[in-house]
């Protein structure tokens, strides 16, 4: 009877360090690729939220005040603003929505009260923010935000002056 001794071959010792070489390799590059998506959708989320987010602030605002005719675009501390009138136990308000030293700013006063552009709340840094009234019952805005990106909106009122 005759023995067999096991005898090493150097593939025995290749082949799974070529496995593990290949785990490594194909691991390091599904996390490679994950932090690439990440660093896009950040990207593209971070653009969103500045030009894109003033817009649909705007048109909240302007659906929220749309009563009477109570919505137009006039002027506050010299800057063209956007001008909601709002009645409140039988007293008059404002909400003044502008742009001053790079920022869209939204500050609410009572009729008669004297305030300054500067002492408006900062919604959000921007390049430039133009409005103007596309006809009747519309208003166009478009905003320009600190990165360079370009969103604007058409926002249409529903109810009609007295």
């Amino acid at each position: 009877m005759r023995f067999r001794t096991q005898r090493n071959h150097m593939i025995d010792f290749l082949f799974p360090v070529a496995l593990f070489f290949m785990f490594a390799v194909s691991a390091l590059t599904v996390i490679l690729l994950a932090t690439n998506i990440y660093r896009s959708t950040t990207e593209h989320s971070s653009l969103n939220y500045t030009a894109r987010t003033s817009m649909s602030y705007i048109s909240e605002k302007i659906h929220q005040g749309d009563e009477d005719g109570n919505v137009s675009i006039g002027m506050f501390d010299g800057n063209d603003a956007l001008v909601i009138k709002q009645e409140y136990s039988e007293e008059t308000y404002f909400t003044y929505i502008y742009t001053d030293q790079g920022s869209l700013k939204e500050i609410f006063i009572k009729d008669g009260v004297e305030a300054d552009a500067a002492a408006g709340k900062t919604i959000l840094p921007v390049r430039s923010f133009t409005m103007s009234q596309t006809g009747k019952q519309a208003f166009s805005f478009t905003c320009v935000d600190e990165d360079g990106q370009e969103a604007s909106c058409v926002v249409s009122i529903h109810s009609t002056s007295r």
